[in-house]
């Protein structure tokens, strides 16, 4: 149970591929008998993604208290997810990218809100078959969400490296831990924000961006992090989806309790300038390359640490705010993904080993697809 009252309500959105159970691969297209029985069950709360191969969970509005409910939430809904697809011979994989699914055979969302990323992005939008983690964290109206965003900035590549679980793409090792960010960063107006004082001149930017035709909506701006067009949060985007509920819960607690310390601070921003944010892009870079074995370069911009040194500063600067806010358990659960390996790792080693086995390539990408899919079902 939370010890302070104050903590912040937050929400969590997954997104999930649906593959054939016998083959491994995605089907281009998902059963309606499926969609149907998916929208029944779930409502508003279901949604087919870019593509119509990729489902997403979401909240109808960040209204969460506490971890435990996310977790119960996070169960709940994908042991229901797995048991409606296994009635059409499906199942749930929730992780960064699928080991070897073709994209050129998938066929994009028919959802309106979809179709014109592809009109204007075209072969980007269509190599973009990924899956990701959003996190809502409310913030009170008095607080300005672009302060507190360049206040957690700094912090994102750790998450991202807990996070990561994309390192097969296409049918080969990407030799990136986090190869969805390297897609996703293709896109314009995605990877890590603009530098914005605060929250007066991120609207004068974003409306610009809308009258000179730059964007459609407001939700096409999709940072790393950002203040959420739909709610009075901010929202990360950083993450890959989890296929271990327990990984994905511990990147909600951290980012909660990451929002939390950053709204108590008056500082200054820490953001504002130029030496930060290249230290801020090396660290997306190598958190993207190497996940949680990368070195990582602190805010003098020539030292370096650890993924390991730099929870323990972590855990220092914000911990006891975590703890208060019932979030401890994130710190345990990030030492260790430290130890043993996030699920990036877990699906190379899977691989590694069945080609030592003497498995052929494909069946090799198949039993990592296995292990996800038993991860993702599993909790």
């Amino acid at each position: 149970m939370p010890n302070d009252p104050l903590a912040p309500g937050f929400g969590v959105e997954e997104t999930f591929f649906l593959v054939d159970k016998r083959s491994g691969n995605l089907p281009a297209q998902l059963p309606e008998a499926f969609l149907q029985a998916a929208r029944g069950a779930f409502r508003e709360g279901f949604s087919q993604d870019l593509f119509q191969s990729l489902v997403r969970l979401d909240m109808a509005q960040p209204s969460l208290l506490e971890i435990a409910e996310a977790r119960a939430w996070l169960l709940e809904r994908r042991t229901r997810l797995a048991a409606l697809a296994a009635e059409h011979q499906l199942a749930p994989l929730c992780a960064g990218s699928h080991p070897f699914a073709n994209w050129h055979v998938q066929v994009p969302s028919d959802d309106p809100h979809y179709q014109p990323l592809f009109e204007d992005q075209r072969m980007i939008a269509h190599r973009s078959l990924v899956c990701g983690m959003r996190v809502q964290v409310l913030v009170p109206p008095e607080i300005d969400r672009i302060q507190v965003m360049n206040r957690v900035l700094g912090w994102l590549p750790l998450l991202m490296a807990l996070s990561s679980s994309s390192p097969l793409w296409n049918g080969r090792p990407t030799g990136l831990m986090s190869y969805r960010q390297a897609l996703v960063g293709q896109w314009p107006h995605r990877g890590m924000p603009e530098h914005f004082p605060d929250e007066p001149a991120f609207a004068a930017y974003l409306q610009w961006l809308l009258a000179t035709g730059s964007i459609r909506r407001e939700g096409d701006l999709a940072w790393c992090v950002r203040p959420s067009p739909r709610f009075p949060s901010l929202e990360l985007l950083a993450a890959d989806a989890c296929p271990s509920v327990e990984d994905a819960l511990c990147v909600v607690a951290l980012f909660r309790a990451l929002v939390s310390w950053a709204m108590t601070q008056d500082d200054g921003d820490p953001q504002d300038t130029p030496l930060q944010r290249l230290v801020l892009k090396e660290n997306h870079w190598r958190a993207m390359r190497f996940g949680i074995h990368g070195m990582f370069l602190d805010a003098s911009g020539e030292a370096s640490l650890s993924a390991g040194t730099w929870l323990a500063r972590a855990h220092a600067c914000f911990g006891a705010l975590a703890e208060a806010e019932g979030d401890s358990q994130a710190f345990v659960r990030g030492r260790h993904v430290l130890r043993y390996g996030s699920s990036a790792d877990r699906q190379l080693l899977r691989y590694r080993e069945a080609l030592q086995a003497g498995l052929p390539r494909q069946q090799a990408l198949v039993a990592v697809v296995d292990g996800l899919v038993a991860e993702t079902c599993g909790g």
